[in-house]
């Protein structure tokens, strides 16, 4: 039987899943009246505000000093370099295409976590992140064949597997951070570090908030309030009490959800072969959550 700490955890990693799921249908407003360096500054920007006036309430402080390498790292590949390349990939290529070349991510995360933070790799979590990573490809190749514009040039390609590679390892990154810091704390400035990261962009943003429709703005702070500041806060509770590998098989869960999402909001009705994507990334998921019959009994803080 669970603890209650990793129900909780189970569920802050849901939360964090249908939020970021969530992310994609605000991107597809905002993005086409800012620029992707605009984006994320602002984005950012609203994260910032409202993660520092929950740090400020509940008086956490300043993380401890050994947070802090980690932090610095997470922020600017994660917080930072991950959402301007994205934003930038997004309009290079078609959606299906960013789907299945960013989705490399969650892989890398696993392989990255068994080199530098000695985590196992269990059969469960490789059989269901392949699975999973098939259904995305599968999500990917319909929402490519359906797209009438649909296009992938090599920068877009390169744009989005970097943003993957930046993912990757800003998650591996905040992992030893959390054994310092809270989750607040870490996501608070992390989230500080990409912003000044993106103050590069600041006279674009500057320039494109007078001229956005207010829905745009309305869905770029909405992208900071809870994709970011509430989505990214439930991520680092739930990192802290299981492994960077089996976290980011559960983003797997994101491409269903956002073909869920779009046929609820923007009314995008899928097809056969998007439904049969995003079953297999739930299975997939399901897989690489599940354990042994016989390990069941000694799973405590690694379940999340």
């Amino acid at each position: 039987m669970q603890k209650p700490s990793s129900r909780l955890a189970l569920v802050a990693a849901g939360v964090t899943v249908v939020l970021w799921a969530s992310a994609f249908v605000s991107i597809r407003s905002a993005g086409a009246a800012y620029s992707p360096g605009a984006l994320a500054l602002g984005r950012l920007l609203s994260g910032v505000l409202v993660l520092g006036a929950v740090l400020l309430v509940r008086q956490e402080g300043l993380p401890p000093r050994a947070a802090w390498p980690g932090i610095a790292v997470s922020g600017l590949l994660w917080f930072g370099v991950y959402m301007v390349v994205l934003n930038w990939g997004e309009q290079e290529v078609d959606a299906g295409t960013a789907a299945m070349v960013v989705n490399v991510g969650p892989i890398l995360i696993a392989l990255l976590g068994a080199r530098f933070l000695g985590e196992s790799l269990p059969p469960r979590l490789l059989a269901g992140m392949a699975v999973s990573f098939a259904g995305a490809v599968t999500v990917g190749l319909s929402m490519s064949r359906d797209s009438a514009g649909g296009h992938a040039s090599v920068l877009g390609v390169a744009l989005c597997l970097l943003a993957a590679v930046a993912y990757a390892g800003g998650v591996v990154a905040q992992k030893p951070a959390l054994a310092h810091g809270s989750a607040l704390q870490v996501t608070t400035f992390g989230c500080l570090v990409g912003a000044v990261a993106c103050l590069p962009f600041a006279g674009q943003l500057a320039g494109e908030v007078g001229r956005a429709p207010l829905s745009a703005t309305l869905n770029m702070v909405y992208l900071g309030v809870f994709p970011t500041a509430l989505a990214f806060t439930t991520w680092a509770y739930a990192l802290a009490r299981t492994t960077a590998g089996r976290m980011g098989a559960t983003t797997y869960a994101v491409p269903a959800l956002v073909v869920l999402l779009a046929w609820a909001f923007l009314g995008e009705l899928p097809g056969p072969l998007t439904l049969a994507g995003g079953a297999l990334c739930l299975a997939g998921v399901a897989v690489s959550r599940s354990r042994p019959r016989g390990s069941a009994a000694t799973a405590t803080t690694e379940s999340a």
